[in-house]
């Protein structure tokens, strides 16, 4: 119910220009004008809506999932384009005229003066970039945090270039009530980018790096300890954002799922594979060190569930929030069953393997060594096949966190063995 809330005020939020230019707007113009007014209206309120959705506030990621949330911001974003390029070529054969506010019987619909044009077109050629820019980032090799800092201050320059040229140029939006309501909501927007990255670093608490080990070639395991606080309140299977060696301002942070299990106490840990850029400069992080924790996001929390089971299926550093629900788990005595698949390319890559339930813990390597007692191959629908029973598959509670290809395959499998989307729990951390 809070998701279909949460959706429903978006549509409030993004249609609202159109209820109040239609209440105040006087008569209508020809279709095509109306139209093209209408795109120009709903791709300005949508990328508003944008600053929101890619802010990371924690009571809509712990609802719906940061994930999902960045999943609709990318989507919107694409509609949002479309809508913006299309809506200038609606005006053809429409009436056209001088300076805004110009006409005050409101029969002329589109200006000449370029003033007024200008940041529209700015605009225009902004727009397209900034999307692509995101949509290909993996592909451009560049690192996140120059792609976010271009991302916010892009942004910002599109909104202030359209709040300019709906006041200036739009017929509707000159009107007092018009004014009043992009100016508000473009206040609320640039105003969320101002809580990410100036009020939550202001109430940053500090933490201490209390140990970092190499665990397999490419993994290193984490722990921080809170400095001058109580720590981070967070449930089992959540993660933060981490940010090592720098001030709470720098855009020099990453999401990590947490490992440990809050009731173990005020320390907070991670599972880190290097990939490249912060991850590769692990071996030159030192105990002692200043940290900083934005968190607790994301809803893969198995607390209040009444399933009666619940699966793990998990691919290499994907095992980490896994540990934290196990370890949760063993620590308040939750009776629920459990069975852990956990898949990796070589078996030295295996971590924490003394912590894993003995018996319910299927090892799956897609590079076995000789003599390999465990599964090989990939985790698919065979392997789910043979693990779950038909009543497991109807009943329990399915958690998935680990290399995109492997959770496609397995919610696609789960689905279609009669899964319901209500019992899957998954993170992905593709927040491009």
């Amino acid at each position: 119910m809070k998701s279909l809330f949460l959706i429903l005020l978006y549509v409030a939020v993004v249609i609202s220009p159109l209820v109040v230019s239609t209440i105040f707007g006087g008569p209508p113009r020809s279709f095509g004008a109306e139209l093209g007014t209408g795109l120009g209206m709903l791709a300005y309120a949508m990328i508003l809506a944008e600053f929101v959705l890619s802010g990371r506030f924690r009571r809509v990621s712990s609802e719906i999932g940061m994930d999902v949330t960045m999943r609709f911001h990318q989507v919107m974003a694409r509609v949002a384009l479309v809508f913006a390029l299309l809506h200038p070529f609606f005006y053809g054969g429409s009436l056209v005229g001088g300076q805004r506010p110009w006409d005050q019987t409101r029969v002329l619909t589109v200006t000449t003066d370029f003033s007024a044009l200008s940041t529209g077109i700015v605009a225009f050629l902004l727009l397209p970039a900034l999307v692509a820019l995101a949509a290909f980032r993996t592909q451009l090799d560049y690192k996140y945090e120059t792609w976010r800092l271009m991302h916010g201050v892009g942004a910002v320059l599109i909104a202030g270039a359209l709040l300019h040229h709906a006041l200036a140029a739009g017929r509707y939006s000159a009107g007092p009530a018009m004014v009043w309501l992009w100016g508000g909501m473009t206040a609320v927007a640039v105003g969320s980018l101002v809580w990410v990255y100036v009020v939550e670093p202001l109430r940053a608490r500090p933490w201490r790096v209390a140990e970092i080990k190499r665990l397999t070639p490419r993994q290193w395991g984490l722990t921080l300890r809170p400095e001058g606080h109580d720590g981070l309140r967070y449930k089992a299977g959540q993660f933060a954002w981490l940010n090592i060696g720098h001030s709470a301002f720098s855009l020099d942070e990453n999401p990590f799922s947490i490992s440990s299990a809050p009731a173990a106490g005020a320390e907070v840990s991670f599972v880190i594979k290097e990939l490249g850029d912060f991850t590769g400069s692990l071996d030159q992080v030192k105990p002692g060190m200043r940290a900083y924790l934005d968190g607790p996001y994301g809803s893969m929390s198995v607390e209040g569930r009444s399933e009666p089971g619940i699966a793990m299926i998990a691919g290499g550093v994907g095992i980490a929030p896994m540990l934290s629900i196990l370890n949760q788990m063993r620590l308040t005595g939750d009776s629920r069953r459990v069975r852990l698949i956990y898949g990796n390319r070589l078996e030295e890559q295996i971590v924490f393997r003394e912590d894993l339930p003995r018996e319910d813990t299927i090892l799956v390597l897609s590079e076995p060594p000789v003599g390999w007692q465990g599964e090989t191959g990939m985790i698919g629908p065979d392997l789910l096949d043979g693990s779950f029973t038909d009543d497991e598959f109807a009943e329990w509670l399915f958690v998935l966190c680990g290399p995109p290809i492997m959770m496609d395959t397995v919610e696609d499998h789960l689905i279609a063995r009669g899964v319901s989307s209500g019992q899957i729990l998954s993170e992905r951390f593709d927040y491009g």
